[in-house]
């Protein structure tokens, strides 16, 4: 008989000894690939949904809320900045392209984004069917938008007021479907896009028609998204920005760095916890093998005579050890998937949903990890085995 074969029937001989320590490993390895899964995932969103925008300006507040509402579309706006202003930014010597927003409504806990064509050209938005929006109140929606609320070209909405909610619906306008974007891999997928007039027109019927009789007074916009002309815009423009204007300038990158980092704290602390799980679940195999190798001592001293080799002994309580961290291993790799897949379904942000569907090349790590933790823990029962001795051990028998 293999090898193989032995390890495995002695297993079979003590399951609830061997289900715990499969347990052990399954714990620990579960909590490893969620933490890998997620942080990989958090930070894959937040480079796609802000890698071409250098600059977010709004009205003060806090910097990161500013990035968080403008970019990832999941906290509210730190407040609204005039149009006129807005404008004179937009015109600056240190701005390639300014992409303005205008937010504050919602389908069905979808967010209505009022905009411009500089959007679709910061994204690098294409159709997948339609067009994209021209006309007020026509708008192109997102992919995940298009499934999620059921909705094709030419059908028709009400927007309702706020960012989540319908306890207050517009009904004054319907919007229509012009078209929708193919999958982007964004947050541009959970969106739909409008004008701004739209929004300015949802709102209020006749201050947008006074605003038309006094220009752009009285008008204002959410935020402005900001692309630079050259280098030089990275140490002029901010400081400018918040230092002339009542308005502050948030930078994407520095704020998504601060963010992660803020996440980073807790993961590290989940981290070392499930390592922790997993030197515990170390040593139980290495008790549970150690132990086994006393009961057992008879039985492979009658296999050395009928002619086992060491060697194969050697490599019967090896085997031992690896079978019962590979299954804990594959078993927590599942049940980690399984269970980040159960969270992004009960995720409220579409923007910020996570999906255990996704696998990792670093998930290699976990397996070579669990076979290093059972030949750790097989070692010194597997060199006890090789060394004993047989007419002593035979004698007291």
């Amino acid at each position: 008989m293999s090898p193989l074969k032995i390890s495995w029937k002695s297993l079979w001989s003590k399951p609830l000894s061997s289900a715990l320590n499969i347990m052990l490993i399954a714990f620990g390895t579960g909590i490893l690939t969620i933490l890998l899964l997620a942080s990989n995932q958090i930070a894959q969103k937040l480079d796609n949904n802000s890698k071409d925008i250098d600059l977010v300006v709004g009205a003060k507040g806090s910097p990161l809320q500013l990035i968080l509402s403008s970019i990832y579309y999941i906290d509210f706006p730190t407040g609204n900045i005039p149009l006129k202003e807005a404008k004179e930014l937009s015109r600056s010597p240190f701005v390639k392209r300014a992409v303005p927003l205008a937010l504050g409504d919602n389908y069905n806990g979808t967010r209505i984004v009022g905009t411009d064509s500089n959007f679709v050209g910061i994204y690098k938005l294409k159709v997948q069917s339609g067009k994209f929006w021209e006309k007020d109140f026509e708008t192109t929606i997102g992919s995940a938008v298009a499934e999620s609320q059921h909705l094709k070209i030419g059908d028709t909405f009400y927007g309702a007021h706020g960012l989540t909610g319908n306890s207050d619906v517009h009904k004054s306008h319907q919007y229509v479907v012009a078209g929708i974007l193919e999958p982007q891999g964004n947050v541009t997928d959970n969106l739909i896009l409008t004008n701004i007039a739209s929004v300015w027109k949802m709102h209020d019927d006749h201050e947008e028609t006074e605003a038309h009789e006094h220009g752009d007074e009285g008008k204002e916009l959410t935020s402005l998204l900001i692309q630079y002309r050259s280098p030089m815009s990275v140490a002029m423009f901010p400081r400018m920005v918040n230092e002339t204007t009542n308005m502050q300038a948030a930078s994407p990158a520095q704020e998504s760095t601060r963010l992660f980092s803020l996440i980073g704290v807790g993961v590290e602390t989940l981290q070392w916890f499930a390592v922790l799980i997993m030197l515990i679940a170390a040593i139980s195999v290495f008790v549970n093998l150690y132990n086994s190798l006393k009961e057992r001592k008879y039985d492979l001293a009658i296999m050395r005579t009928l002619g086992a080799s060491r060697g194969k002994l050697f490599l019967i309580i090896i085997a031992e050890g690896i079978i019962l961290t590979l299954a804990g291993t594959i078993i927590g790799i599942a049940l980690g998937h399984l269970a980040l897949q159960f969270i992004g379904a009960y995720q409220e942000s579409s923007q910020a949903r996570l999906s255990g569907l996704i696998f990792l090349k670093d998930e290699i790590y976990l397996f070579v990890a669990g076979l290093a933790i059972g030949i750790f823990a097989a070692i010194i029962p597997a060199i006890q085995a090789y060394r004993s001795n047989i007419s002593r051990i035979l004698s007291k028998n």
